[in-house]
């Protein structure tokens, strides 16, 4: 294996065993600072040894054996005994005792270490952007120089969020653990919404040139699915898994080879990806048959799906969306639940009523700044025939949106629109 092929596949391993490694350090030595530089220790190991030596063929063990070695040296110029963790000192011990392993599986544990990694990354004590940096840097396996091309944020800044959320939670001596009772419920809705987030932010990228960014899309995924895995008996999880598959699934229809954007109802849906959408569908049934009022992402999973299902836009069951949106509206009422809704209403009693819903939302703060508002409005205008309001509104959302992709396109309807008046 050359050089280039041997980095390739060893970065392939790292994405995939990252967390796992990460996890079952920050158990050993409760410290997720040191188990992140220990497991990178054990991966600058593996790129000397393994494109002469070849991958092993439980790389994952390699790794981990290799850094907990790392770690019995790092002890060694310490005073162990000092430490409060009396399992720590005894499972180095018995490591010293034993053997190197690089051919064993990693221990059945690592299953609920990688859930405590998730739960202590996403730890409402730090601030979002912080915990879907540390997220995407300790279970997703990507550098820092990744993170930051994904979110187009200077690399120094991600590296400072980075380390300021581990320093915080080992200031706050968060305890690394999946938390129980009352706990459970407020830190689980944390880590979705960080692995929501990390989607939304790949499904439409905030700024840039490009629409979709795979990659963050495909690690959200990758993290949602550990987590519904390792914690199989809460229906959200599998509403957002579910949720985030069947969006994906259209990731090819939402840009044509110009990479100018598609909007929904002109999609070729015969480009979906049908394996997502089955992917999608059956997580959704996994959380339907779970006998617990749905969710807000059981609620989004089920609009996603009755999309998903339609054989072509006209299709659509757009009352039952409808109806999925003022319950999704009573579980979690937000303007912007209330301008999808809006939408909704439009396909299926026309744009004036949906325009009448709206005029709440013109006067929200909170919706000040949000692109979609006058895009949906110029829409609306536009199927009306009310060309020149239209036009108006296509500019303003234009004017708003640090996204290329979607500001030519509005530009683009705006001069249609304005075509149109003249």
């Amino acid at each position: 294996m050359c050089g280039t092929e041997a980095h390739r596949a060893i970065e392939a391993v790292w994405r995939i065993e990252a967390a796992k490694v990460i996890a079952g350090l920050t158990r050993i030595v409760r410290d997720l600072d040191l188990a992140e530089d220990l497991a990178q220790e054990a991966l600058i190991v593996a790129l000397e040894k393994w494109p002469s030596e070849g991958i092993p063929p439980k790389p994952g063990a390699w790794l981990m054996t290799t850094a907990k070695h790392r770690a019995l040296d790092h002890f060694r110029k310490t005073d162990l005994n000092s430490r409060k963790h009396d399992d720590l000192a005894r499972e180095l011990r018995e490591l010293e005792q034993t053997p190197p392993d690089m051919v064993t599986p990693m221990d059945e544990v690592i299953g609920d270490d990688v859930l405590r990694l998730i739960f202590i990354s996403c730890h409402p004590v730090l601030s979002m952007e912080s915990r879907a940096a540390l997220t995407l840097r300790v279970v997703g396996g990507l550098t820092t120089d990744e993170i930051a091309r994904a979110f187009l944020a200077p690399e120094p800044t991600i590296a400072q969020r980075i380390v300021r959320a581990k320093k915080t939670l080992g200031q706050k001596n968060i305890p690394f653990e999946v938390p129980r009772g009352l706990d459970l419920s407020a830190r689980l809705s944390s880590v979705l919404e960080v692995i929501y987030l990390i989607f939304n932010e790949g499904y439409s990228a905030t700024a840039g040139e490009e629409l979709i960014r795979t990659s963050l899309c495909d690690e959200a995924l990758r993290v949602g699915r550990i987590l519904a895995e390792l914690d199989p008996r809460e229906p959200e999880v599998h509403g957002l898994v579910a949720l985030m598959e069947i969006q994906a699934s259209r990731s090819r229809a939402r840009v044509n080879a110009d990479g100018e954007v598609i909007v929904l109802m002109e999609q070729n849906r015969a480009l979906w990806d049908q394996l997502l959408i089955r992917r999608g569908l059956s997580a959704l049934e996994r959380a339907n048959s779970m006998a617990r009022a749905p969710g807000p992402y059981q609620l989004q999973a089920e609009i996603a799906a009755c999309h998903a299902r339609a054989r072509t836009a006209d299709a659509t069951d757009w009352g039952r969306i409808v109806s999925l949106y003022d319950e999704l509206a009573r579980v979690t009422p937000s303007p912007i639940v209330e301008l999808n809704r809006a939408v909704a209403v439009s396909r299926l009693h026309g744009p004036e009523e949906a325009l009448v819903l709206l005029e709440p939302l013109m006067a929200d703060p909170a919706m000040k700044s949000y692109h979609l508002l006058p895009s949906v409005r110029g829409d609306l205008l536009e199927r009306l025939e009310r060309h020149e309001e239209a036009a108006l509104e296509f500019e303003r959302a234009a004017s708003m949106t640090r996204n290329e992709g979607e500001r030519t396109f509005l530009i683009d309807r705006a001069r249609k629109s304005g075509a149109k008046q003249g």
